[in-house]
């Protein structure tokens, strides 16, 4: 079994920044990559940024210099650090990740968490 769990959500106000985790567990054989999706109510999710297994990133433009992806490949676990948060980044946040198993034989699935709340509001 694999767990793909996030952490760090809440309300904040307008400017203020956030950190968000996400841990990977269970039998897994190898990480590749991990994302971060966003569902605003009444919205899709949608994909806002993402990190190979070899640290190169990639963002959507509406958090492109306020958001910063990252993970630690020793915890199987990636962060988003959010800062200068704007009421519109109001969403509950999920974390995915493509990864192999200990029973997959290299073939890689794609995990998703439970989602964790971001409200941004005075």
């Amino acid at each position: 079994q694999v767990q793909v769990v996030e952490s760090g959500g809440g309300l904040v106000q307008p400017g203020g920044s956030l950190r968000l985790s996400c841990a990977a567990s269970g039998s897994i054989d190898s990480v590749y990559t991990m994302a971060w999706y966003r569902q605003a109510p009444g919205g899709a999710r949608e994909l806002i940024a993402d990190i190979t297994s070899g640290g190169n990133t990639d963002y959507i433009d509406s958090v492109q210099g306020r958001f910063t992806i990252s993970r630690d490949n020793a915890k199987n676990t990636v962060y988003l650090q959010m800062n200068s948060l704007k009421p519109e980044d109001t969403a509950i946040y999920y974390c995915n990740a493509m990864l192999s198993t200990t029973w997959s034989r290299g073939v890689r699935y794609f995990y998703w968490g439970q989602g964790t709340q971001v409200t941004v509001s005075s």
